[in-house]
């Protein structure tokens, strides 16, 4: 695998699957970092022709990312879903603002701690109601905590050696290992008006799109199973913003802290939990029949302990193939609409508790590869992936 840096020349814009037309909608969200297939395309670009068709389509490449990297190339990544920041609770905070400032970040604490599955029949949770075929609410560990401490949420990214720490059943306790969304919000309006009128235009109108405009210094990687030329700049993502890819070299800080990372993606006897490091597709299957998507697969249930994860990150949209009808042999001139396949994707971070290890590869997509061309390419450029941490008694 061929590591790049990703350094954008402006702002990124990435919409989410919400399809959006002027005529339909009026704001379009946007969705930051990408999928993984929004940056391979991008990197493909610089490659030559890969093949047209399903015949002859080449689909040998390899590729895992984007994720976020700082000046200094530390690696971030997703903070897992189930950490509890811990801070002391001040002398002039009230109890109803402490409760209403629980669910902010901050990064004024001095431990962390980790979501537990409620127990079924002790303390107070023998008497509240939640469906005993699914699995247990994620619940903070009131007991370990004192009369003095309040629980806050750690920022949404952690550096790859903390995570490092948390796979081995440890619990990060340096709040400058976690950092806020390196990135701000820039609003772009568009508005076309009628010519000679002070009016917007019925068909076109007004709407809004949501760009990404990276802090100094920042830049997402991700490695390919091939060589780019480098540097080099490439088209990512929409209205034909521009990044520059350069090689990271073998021996960078980058590089050793990944190494790291990748001893865990192999399943140990001491695995206990599973740490998602890229989008996911959990599917809800009965009778061999693929009815849903799930923040987990029907095939774990039995398995599972708990699970914590976040709403999902959803794909799809208005396809930009448009191709004519035929009727009567005769094409015609509009057209087809067509949508492409909505999927929800488990967002990266999600965590998982296992009573016992599953059998298959240990990756978050269905196991059905057989004729599914899409599954082989979300196979290839690693969703799903996870990382297993070790016994977690912490």
């Amino acid at each position: 695998m061929y590591w790049y840096a990703i350094e954008p020349l402006d702002v990124l814009l990435f919409r989410d699957a919400k399809p959006f037309s002027p005529g339909d909608g009026s704001w379009a969200k946007g969705l930051f970092p990408p999928l993984p297939i929004t940056v391979f395309q991008a990197f493909r670009s610089a490659l030559n022709l890969y093949g047209e068709g399903q015949k002859n389509k080449k689909r040998d490449l390899e590729f895992v990312g984007p994720f976020l990297l700082d000046s200094g190339e530390n690696l971030w990544l997703p903070t897992p879903k189930d950490l509890l920041a811990i801070k002391k609770r001040q002398p002039t905070e009230t109890e109803t603002e402490q409760q209403d400032n629980s669910d902010d970040y901050t990064d004024d604490w001095h431990r962390t701690l980790r979501l537990q599955p409620a127990p079924r029949s002790e303390g107070i949770w023998q008497h509240l109601c939640f469906d005993r075929e699914s699995l247990p609410p994620m619940i903070a560990p009131f007991d370990k905590l004192s009369n003095n401490e309040i629980i806050f949420r750690p920022h949404p990214w952690i550096k790859a050696n903390a995570l490092c720490q948390y796979l081995r059943g440890e619990n990060p306790n340096n709040p400058s290992d976690f950092h806020d969304d390196p990135w701000g919000k820039q609003i772009l309006p568009h508005i076309h008006m009628k010519s000679g009128e002070r009016q917007v235009k019925d068909e076109e109108g007004y709407f809004t799109e949501v760009a990404i405009r990276l802090k100094p210094g920042w830049r997402l990687v991700a490695g390919i199973s091939t060589t780019l030329n480098s540097p080099n700049v490439v088209r990512l993502g929409g209205e034909g913003h521009r990044v520059m890819i350069s090689r990271l070299d073998e021996g960078s800080r980058f590089s050793r802290q990944w190494q790291k990372l990748e001893k865990h993606k192999n399943q140990q006897t001491s695995s206990k939990f599973a740490y998602l490091l890229t989008p996911g597709l959990g599917l809800i299957e009965e009778n061999g029949q693929a009815l849903r998507y799930g923040v987990y697969p029907s095939s774990w249930r039995k398995i599972l302990a708990g699970c914590v994860s976040d709403r999902a990150l959803l794909w799809g949209g208005v396809s930009q193939i448009r191709r004519k009808l035929s009727v009567g042999g005769q094409e015609t001139v509009d057209p087809e609409f067509a949508l492409l396949p909505q999927r929800a994707f488990v967002p990266p971070g999600t965590v998982y508790l296992f009573k016992s290890i599953p059998e298959s590869d240990a990756c978050l997509l269905p196991n059905q590869s057989q004729g599914k061309f899409w599954l082989e390419t979300f196979r290839k450029l690693h969703y799903g992936m996870l990382l297993w941490g070790n016994k977690n008694d912490a």
